[in-house]
């Protein structure tokens, strides 16, 4: 039920500070200065060799002490308190994300536990994970596990778009993925509290539309200039929305049954190869058929997703043999006690949603059957 405890106060959130631009790294030091002088970098081992040596020449240059800790690839609770450890032998005083969306959770987490601040540098722009402040835990089988929220958001977050151009574009297309549902849901949740415990504001609700509003008008022209490794003003505005917008946005406008479903699609043991983002566009489907939307709107939001290779139906997702009950399970999950389904200002249940996931999948399909559409190769 939207907004049970009568919340009337409007909330808006965000990180301290957000750079953004072409070699932004090397002027890392600048930036987290503030913070302090020794720094946890939890990264992985191909984030290291592609970002993360580089970044600590730059800070070991402005006299920082950095403490690497290999980030072992699941924003797990065990994971979290693995890398707590490590932070408080080596009395760090501020911890570093470097990576995508898992190793920022983690990150965000294990910088709250230890009371320090946290500054986040995304090597892609594939969620808007960067700028919130809560972070997503998984079961180290990959499972969705639960969302844990902090005081604040992060003190810096930091985009190197020259590093984002050199990742795969799969992650760019996946962070449009993430970051189309901002208004989709943000708009159907008017009335329910955001993740600050707040109703949205009016700058809040202008941002979720900006984001949408860029995505459509670049989204396609970024995707390509990313296959390319060519840091473009397309590039750029689409990386802003997935990164700041949709993280503003999502925060502070609020998450509705896109991610909720998501959330319930991990289940599914077949999705974990698929990134946040290519589930979430598929729940954004499969909220717009919940929302009752019109053919040529829904049509819309499907184009734009196979116009970046993002998955509308059950045999792009990898599933086409998916069972009945097992997408009983997933409704099950995404209408669980908690569930952001819930802010939703109409009626839920289970079959509700387990036949919207069924139309979501259908709809996709008959999109591509009436247009011809044929994915470039």
């Amino acid at each position: 039920m939207p907004n049970p405890n009568k919340v009337t106060e409007r909330l808006f959130q965000s990180p301290s500070k957000y750079i953004q631009g072409p070699y932004a790294i090397q002027n890392a030091a600048k930036y987290l200065s503030k913070l302090g002088k020794s720094p946890l970098l939890i990264c992985d081992d191909i984030v290291w060799n592609i970002a993360g040596q580089s970044l600590v020449t730059a800070l070991e240059n402005s006299q920082f002490k950095v403490y690497r800790a290999l980030f072992g690839g699941e924003a797990s609770r065990e994971e979290i308190d693995r890398l707590s450890l490590l932070g408080k032998d080596n009395r760090v005083d501020f911890v570093i994300a470097l990576g995508g969306g898992k190793t920022i959770d983690t990150a965000k987490t294990v910088a709250d536990g230890l009371a320090v601040q946290v500054a986040v540098i995304p090597t892609t722009a594939s969620t808007d994970a960067p700028c919130s402040a809560l972070s997503v835990l998984y079961r180290p089988s990959g499972e969705f596990h639960c969302y844990t929220f902090f005081h604040q958001n992060p003190n810096v977050v930091l985009v190197d778009t020259t590093v984002i151009s050199r990742a795969p574009p799969r992650f760019l297309a996946a962070g449009m993925g993430d970051a189309i549902a901002t208004n989709v849901e943000a708009r159907r949740c008017m009335n329910s509290t955001n993740f600050g415990g707040g109703l949205q504001t009016e700058v809040s609700s202008a941002i979720c539309q900006k984001c949408e509003e860029i995505l459509f008008k670049y989204g396609k022209q970024a995707y390509e200039a990313n296959k390319a490794h060519a840091v473009t003003p397309a590039l750029e505005a689409v990386v802003e929305a997935n990164t700041l917008l949709s993280g503003l946005g999502f925060e502070s406008g609020g998450l509705a049954a896109a991610h909720a479903i998501h959330n319930g699609m991990t289940a599914i043991e077949e999705l974990h190869k698929l990134l946040h983002g290519e589930k979430v566009a598929f729940g954004t489907i499969c909220q717009l058929v919940l929302d009752g939307v019109e053919t040529s709107e829904l049509d819309r939001y499907i184009e734009f997703m196979l116009s970046v290779d993002l998955p509308v139906n059950f045999e792009q997702l990898g599933i086409s043999h998916v069972t009945d009950e097992k997408l009983r399970e997933v409704a099950e999950l995404a209408c669980a006690e908690g569930e952001t389904i819930w802010n939703l200002d109409r009626v839920i249940n289970v079959d509700f949603v387990f036949g919207a996931i069924k139309a979501a999948d259908a709809a996709g399909r008959d999109y591509i059957q009436r247009t011809g559409w044929r994915k470039n190769l």
